[in-house]
């Protein structure tokens, strides 16, 4: 067993959120376990507590990771999708979603205590992932306002992240949807063409 001493504070933190994160990716949200995190670092489940204070935090670092990833997931995609990169974000979000289904669905399975809410750090990280999208809103219409393009992204995002969650989930298959991307890029297209108008 390590002691604290043989790690800087900073070095426990990434040992934690690398082996957090490759735990999480591995087992899912409901099967994650500080306990075991710590044991494949080699330390107590009291240094975990030590370094983000509760489980909850650890869950908000590592989901914050999470997007931090996403975001230049995206990035990534966007820059060798070619011409049409409204698709290429749609797909990029699917591509995410499906290459690291534990990781994105965590994100949507923990919920912060009543009364919590995120260090700015993380927050930031997070916000990185709409400003990705916004910007490509912007781009598609540049004469939207500041104020109307943020909304647009929020609702875009959430048509994407519906169809994407019925995918991933089997809803889609049920309902007799064989290609929920490519329903969620037309949904994308129809209300970027009826804001432009």
């Amino acid at each position: 067993m390590a002691r604290r001493s043989d790690h800087t504070r900073p070095e426990l933190e990434e040992m934690i959120l690398g082996e957090g994160h490759k735990l999480l990716q591995a087992v899912g949200y409901e099967r994650f376990s500080a306990r075991e995190v710590a044991k494949r670092i080699g330390y107590t489940i009291g240094t975990i507590y030590n370094v983000f204070g509760s489980l909850d935090r650890l869950v908000v670092a590592l989901n914050s990771r999470t997007f931090t990833l996403w975001a230049s997931s995206l990035r990534a995609r966007l820059e060798q999708g070619g011409a049409d990169r409204i698709a290429s974000l749609v797909g990029g979000y699917f591509a995410f979603a499906r290459r690291y289904p534990n990781l994105w669905m965590a994100i949507y399975d923990h919920r912060l205590a009543e009364g919590e809410t995120l260090p700015p750090h993380y927050a930031e990280q997070r916000a990185e992932l709409t400003r990705v999208v916004e910007s490509e809103i912007a781009r598609t219409l540049p004469g939207l306002g500041a104020d109307a393009a943020a909304a647009l992204t929020r609702s875009l995002v959430a048509t994407v992240h519906g169809h994407c969650f019925f995918e991933l989930n089997g809803t889609f298959a049920l309902l007799g949807e064989s290609d929920a991307e490519g329903a969620a890029l037309a949904r994308v297209r129809e209300a970027l063409a009826a804001a432009g108008t």
